[in-house]
């Protein structure tokens, strides 16, 4: 029977039997008990489903994951210990020393430094281009060597909105993936895969968690991207695999399975960028009521977003559910009933205002953190991406002046009024 996004928040992924737990249990073990060395033998070699080493994989996180999976509706997903970790072994389980990434230049500054940085010095380069690039553009940055493109759904702090079926017809006209981080939106506003992207990538600890409580991250496959028509691009893939006894994930797993069981198996093994089962726990608490909590986060945002359009001490403001924002048709398109409960704004004076603003807020706390139950804010240029030159944060989207505000779920009412007062 198929169910509405909200049973699947509260139901998917664990279903007690007769006399078992109706919460999900927390499986707090590094390891697990087997009666031969034969049993064991099989799960190494790839050939039985089961847990051995918690480092792999872990049957609460694996719940929790099966839920995710369930509300992207994707084939197979996994959990990994932070968003940065899902970004990475997202991206590392195609592209190695030699390859290239296409990637929008207004993604979130870690993921930013991540490519443009980091995997750099392993090999991999890159071209960022603007999220509003016209098709022409976006196939003038592939080059032979290209294994994936890589954008999100709403852009963090610049709030740009991808056009998800232009960039992967784009991308699947090359022969590669496109790969979407989903954060902002989750999956109860938007799922990629319905226009066309391939994976999905999330840092839980925003709106999944809801409460700022536990880091975590997931990777969701669609199961579509069909990795054997293009063997060449996608050997990790396509070829026997030395360290698994010569396992072809694309045969043994089949495409819906693969690229998750090759994350898992070998990257996951490698890297140990692993949920602890008690985080995953805490994290399907808050998967239960996300369905409830986003509408909310997007009706303070709305309010706070139009009333920040009316106060004269205010240089600009981007919410893509305003009437009237660069984005507000895409978001049209691909988030009818609602985005997400960032709103990003600039204070007349520059980064000087920005900065006194922020500190005269009484409600809205100032932190790193993002997309939770309390409202909080940031000056990106000088904390999250203050790695870019003032050239870079132009093209990323993150002018000196913005501020990220992000609406929590208190009374509309009173965070306007915090933050008239603190404009004043």
């Amino acid at each position: 029977m198929a169910q509405g996004i909200g049973t699947k928040c509260v139901q998917a992924g664990y279903v007690p039997g007769n006399g078992e737990p109706r919460q999900l249990p927390i499986i707090q073990s590094t390891t697990f008990k087997y009666t031969s060395g034969d049993e064991m033998a099989k799960l190494f070699d790839l050939e039985a489903d089961g847990y051995f080493y918690s480092r792999l994989a872990n049957p609460t996180s694996d719940a929790v994951a099966k839920k995710i999976c369930a509300l992207e509706g994707g084939s197979a997903a996994m959990l990994t210990g932070s968003g940065m970790a899902a970004v990475f072994l997202a991206l590392a389980n195609i592209v190695s020393a030699g390859d290239h990434i296409v990637a929008s230049s207004t993604i979130y500054g870690g993921s930013y430094n991540l490519i443009a940085v980091t995997l750099k010095r392993m090999g991999v380069e890159s071209s960022f281009i603007s999220p509003d690039s016209t098709r022409e553009e976006i196939d003038a940055a592939f080059r032979p060597n290209t294994k994936l493109v890589y954008g999100e759904t709403i852009a963090n702090p610049a709030l740009t909105v991808l056009d998800i079926e232009k960039w992967a017809d784009a991308a699947h006209s090359h022969g590669v993936p496109l790969i979407v981080d989903n954060t902002f939106a989750t999956p109860i506003n938007c799922r990629p895969f319905e226009w066309g992207a391939d994976i999905v990538v999330h840092s839980t600890s925003k709106y999944m968690d809801g409460h700022a409580s536990v880091l975590g991250g997931a990777i969701v496959d669609s199961g579509k991207f069909d990795w054997s028509l293009h063997p060449d691009k996608f050997p990790g893939l396509c070829t026997p695999d030395a360290s698994y006894h010569g396992v072809v994930y694309t045969e043994h797993f089949g495409i819906p399975g693969a690229y998750i069981a090759k994350a898992g198996a070998q990257l996951m093994r490698d890297f140990g960028c692993t949920p602890s089962p008690m985080n995953s726990f805490m994290l399907n608490l808050g998967l239960e009521s996300l369905h409830v909590r986003m509408p909310r986060h997007c009706e303070n945002a709305l309010a706070v977003a139009k009333y920040l359009q009316t106060n004269p001490n205010v240089a600009w403001v981007q919410y893509c559910g305003l009437p009237g924002d660069k984005y507000y048709d895409l978001a049209q398109k691909y988030l009818p009933n609602g985005s997400c409960g960032v709103v990003s704004f600039g204070v007349k004076g520059g980064r000087r205002a920005a900065e006194a603003f922020m500190s005269r807020l009484k409600i809205a706390n100032i932190e790193t953190h993002v997309a939770d139950s309390h409202t909080c804010c940031l000056h990106p240029a000088s904390t999250t991406h203050r790695q870019m030159n003032d050239d870079e944060l132009i093209a990323a989207g993150v002018p000196a002046d913005l501020i990220r505000y992000s609406c929590g779920l208190e009374d509309a009412a009173d965070l306007i009024a915090d933050i008239e007062q603190a404009l004043k």
